[in-house]
């Protein structure tokens, strides 16, 4: 059986509701598809930005937490249903066949393409509408009350940090998966076939002389979108006739970006998922912005995207879309340097994020790297390049 895990409480937020990250915000739909009543909504809300919810216990199918109203104390419980054994079964089998599946859940994201995996093998990981089943000890008949609305709006933000807070909802805590997928691995190495052929003893080949390696290539040269040799070619069925050039001039970036690492022993090009894929194409070409947008139906995510992707690249994407906890020094040092320089500032630690008085975030990515932030609208938006120095950060603009 899985165990529980326990949070500690949120204090008053100024981060919006509906979470950052794409299954967070799945989770949050989930909730309000489901709620007949706005009002109750609405009101969950401001009791989850206000910290009027106790610290939070996540189990295998069940959520619980004390929430905190006015006129008393009432305990609220959201229960989801927990996944079998066989659709564990076919769970496992989709994340084994792409190491990246747990590199990326360890690095705190949970990759589309596995979500989409997973739910064409029947097995759902995000909720849908009426998977969510809130109770309360109030006596409000709509569901979800306020009170279970609130403990599911917080639970989006601890979804945001860790999405093995969903497995462990349907089933799995993290240490059993985890044991399990190093179980399967080591049985898939185990089942390889052997070859048939012998080998070559290792002094044959240390002892053979092989002369000098041939030099390195050189690299070669950037191309242009007038160097490609497709222009007479018939783009496929519902391409515009110039996305096919740019999506080949971006396939030949990419080969040569992979063929300096090799060359140079540099680090390859970050892999990346299908939605920050889209963010990288529409920030290196704009004219594929619009199809893009069409295409993830997610137009105003992707404006910000385009833009935390030029001020910092992937690290920048990162930052947009998610939190985490780094060394509590680092953040120290850049709080003090903050303080040191004005006075009159007030600066507010949430995991990498430091938000000051005056409407302005700087968030530290995983490289070092401080990212500013301007509060438009009530939507924190990256405002310019990132920098290894918070101070300077302040007046990039």
């Amino acid at each position: 059986m899985s165990a529980a895990r326990g949070f500690v409480a949120f204090g008053p937020q100024r981060r919006s509701t509906r979470g950052r990250s794409w299954w967070a915000r799945a989770w949050v739909q989930a909730l309000e598809d489901t709620s007949l009543d706005l009002n109750q909504l609405k009101k969950g809300r401001r009791y989850a930005s206000s910290g009027q919810v106790g610290p939070i216990t996540i189990s295998a199918g069940r959520i619980g937490a004390m929430v905190y109203s006015p006129d008393d104390t009432y305990e609220a419980v959201v229960r989801v249903d927990q996944l079998s054994e066989d659709a564990w079964r076919r769970f496992l089998d989709q994340v084994a066949e792409r190491s990246g599946h747990i590199a990326a859940l360890l690095d705190g994201d949970m990759p589309h393409d596995l979500v989409e995996a997973a739910a064409d093998a029947g097995v759902p990981l995000l909720p849908g509408i009426g998977d969510l089943d809130p109770s309360c000890t109030c006596d409000a008949w709509e569901l979800p009350c306020q009170h279970a609305a609130a403990l599911c709006y917080q639970v989006a933000w601890l979804l945001d940090d860790d999405p093995f807070i969903l497995l462990l909802l349907r089933g799995q805590a993290r240490e059993d998966l985890l044991d399990q997928l190093q179980a399967r691995s080591q049985s898939r190495a185990t089942d390889q076939p052997r070859p048939t052929e012998p080998g070559v003893a290792l002094d044959d080949v240390l002892g053979t002389p092989v002369g000098e390696l041939p030099e390195a290539p050189n690299l070669p040269a950037k191309i242009t979108l007038d160097d490609l040799p497709v222009s007479g070619i018939e783009p496929p069925p519902g391409f515009a006739p110039t996305t096919l050039p740019l999506l080949v001039l971006d396939a030949a970036r990419r080969a040569r970006a992979l063929l300096h690492a090799l060359l140079h022993g540099t680090p390859e090009p970050q892999p990346l998922d299908e939605w920050a894929d889209a963010v990288r194409l529409a920030a290196d070409f704009p004219e594929l912005t619009t199809p893009l947008a069409e295409a993830t139906g997610r137009s105003e995510e992707l404006a910000r995207g385009i833009q935390a992707w030029r001020y910092g690249g992937a690290a920048g994407l990162d930052v947009l879309e998610h939190t985490w906890s780094p060394d509590p020094a680092e953040l120290a040092r850049a709080r003090t340097e903050l303080l040191a320089a004005d006075d009159d500032l007030t600066v507010e630690t949430t995991g990498n994020q430091l938000t000051l008085s005056n409407d302005l975030q700087l968030r530290l990515d995983r490289r070092g790297r401080w990212h500013p932030y301007r509060l438009v609208d009530d939507t924190w938006t990256p405002s310019a390049q990132s920098t290894t120095d918070p101070l300077a950060a302040l007046t990039t603009e």
